[in-house]
């Protein structure tokens, strides 16, 4: 969710990323207009960025191309808007000893080039996503596997082409050994990265990229880069969440003020988020196509800890910058009330989710974050900056950030603008981050472990900042070997009380989806990731 999405960065200020199509969810259109005559091979209009990278599932870490990629491939298992699991392509996930999981398919499943969807689909493909030759930048999500080492090493050449905890049994069935139990593994399947692959895959790997072939509720139809991507329905799908309409189509948008506006004259049908600008007026503009809605996914900022600034910082001095974000005023004024000061690194509506486990450092208190900036050695330089990028409506509150910290504590503090989000994401996974940047993560799975491991262990592909702390590793570990899910959940509990001795970011706040659709389409909603639910959208005649 870089996102997750390993999970899915946010593009936006409020924004969005894994569409958990089989999620209910709300604070969309609940039915006003559920009498008007629609047409169900009507296409509509979604507003996204460009993604980061080729439409290939374990090659997406951002919510731009997360959207698309949710369109298109359908996952063993997805979760209603209670966090419980929703079977989708998987008729069941078993397992006695939370280490080996047995997944029976459903059969009559197919991709969108007809093929047979089997458990030699999904081996095949995580294998292929797990190899380093094959850099795609979710591989580290299929190290809990047993043999994962082999095909992917620390250091060394492979030893092997294929994980050995990956056994086909027949057509529709296969087995997961991990390399230790974990006993929220079943949650992890409902991931993207898990997608299965068609044998015509393999042929051209990049080709598939520009013209995937998924098994989802939609199926791919044109990608004209930085303007549009165009899906239509898939007749032939075989899921409990089939399209109640035509098709959609991504338009590229480049900020969210044009898209707003787009919105208002009717060229876009549905928005992912309104610009801070335009969060005044949205609802008075809007009437009852207007959203105002909680997900599940945090704003923060983060140091990045390779750069000779932050290398070895005393954590008191982030503890400091943290007491110098008047959060409560910034979102009530900046941000109009949308968002939520943040209180911990978990976001809300996930297992594991707590109140207020950071205590005072989450509180504004200038006196006391100069003295803590001070008691840990000063910030380097006594200047800084925050990374984000200028397509996502981030302008004004990093501007009112870096204000009150500069104000508090004498630190000076300026925005570093990336044109759009895969710049920014470009500059985090080349380390060539300055400073800070802004880290916005939504769910892959409603767990805290997705916001706790995923992004502050070692080797996680979602840790672009460089942290590494051996005790976090251990702890993290022992929470993933629990006996059950509660006390996993209640370890991860732990860690994150403790991360506030260690500061591997700086939360500000929790998102909601603030955004809007057009007269045209009803039927909309939000799931809790945030993303619009695209299969229950309805075109009007």
């Amino acid at each position: 969710m870089r996102g997750a999405k390993s999970a899915k960065w946010v593009a936006i200020a409020a924004v969005v990323a894994l569409g958990a199509t089989a999620c209910g969810g709300g604070g969309g259109d609940k039915g006003s207009n559920s009498k008007a005559a629609v047409d169900p091979a009507g296409k509509f209009s979604v507003e996204v960025g460009e993604p980061q990278n080729p439409l290939q599932p374990a090659n997406t870490m951002e919510s731009n191309g997360s959207i698309v990629i949710k369109s298109l491939f359908s996952q063993l298992v997805s979760y209603d808007d209670k966090g419980n699991i929703v079977y989708v392509n998987a008729q069941s996930v078993d397992t006695k000893d939370n280490k080996t999981y047995t997944v029976k398919l459903k059969s009559g499943w197919k991709f969108h080039d007809g093929t047979p969807v089997t458990a030699t689909s999904y081996v095949k493909a995580w294998n292929w996503a797990a190899a380093p030759a094959n850099k795609q930048t979710n591989s580290f999500w299929f190290s809990d596997i047993a043999g994962y080492d082999d095909v992917a090493p620390a250091k060394g050449k492979p030893k092997a082409t294929e994980m050995s905890g990956l056994k086909v049994v027949d057509d529709n069935t296969f087995t997961i050994t991990l390399s230790k139990a974990i006993p929220y593994y079943v949650y992890k399947l409902g991931y993207e990265v898990f997608s299965p692959l068609p044998e015509s895959f393999y042929k051209d790997p990049k080709a598939a990229g520009e013209h995937p072939i998924g098994n989802g509720p939609y199926k791919f139809v044109s990608w004209s880069h930085k303007k549009q991507i165009e899906v239509a329905k898939f007749d032939g799908y075989q899921g409990p969440d089939k399209a109640k309409n035509g098709g959609v189509i991504f338009k590229n948008y480049t900020n969210l003020e044009t898209a707003y506006e787009d919105l208002k004259s009717g060229n876009v049908d549905v928005l992912r988020q309104v610009a801070p600008k335009d969060l005044p007026v949205y609802k008075s503009d809007l009437g009852s196509r207007a959203v105002d809605k909680a997900y599940s996914a945090i704003q923060t900022i983060t140091p990045a800890f390779y750069t000779k600034q932050w290398k070895n910082i005393n954590p008191k001095v982030l503890q400091g910058l943290s007491m110098a974000i008047d959060r409560a005023t910034i979102t009530k004024t900046v941000l109009q009330g949308t968002r939520e000061p943040a209180t911990g690194w978990v976001a809300k509506g996930v297992l594991g989710y707590e109140p207020n486990v950071g205590g005072d450092v989450f509180t504004y208190n200038p006196t006391k974050a100069k003295q803590l900036i001070k008691d840990g050695g000063g910030v380097p330089g006594n200047a800084m900056t925050i990374q984000y990028n200028a397509d996502g409506g981030h302008k004004e509150w990093v501007e009112a950030v870096c204000n009150s910290i500069t104000n508090a504590t004498g630190v000076k503090c300026s925005g570093d603008s990336k044109a759009d989000f895969q710049a920014d994401l470009d500059a985090r996974d080349a380390h060539a981050v300055k400073s800070m940047y802004r880290s916005g993560w939504v769910l892959d799975f409603p767990m805290n472990a997705n916001f706790i491991r995923d992004l502050f262990g070692t080797k996680s592909d979602g840790n672009t900042s460089g942290f590494s702390n051996k005790k976090i590793d251990a702890d993290i570990a022992a929470a993933d070997s629990a006996s059950s899910l509660a006390d996993s959940e209640k370890k991860y509990q732990d860690i994150e009380k403790e991360l506030v001795n260690y500061m591997p970011s700086i939360p500000l706040w929790y998102y909601k989806v603030n955004a809007g659709y057009s007269d045209k389409v009803t039927g909309v909603e939000y799931a809790q990731d945030g993303d619009p639910i695209l299969t229950g959208v309805q075109v009007k005649k």
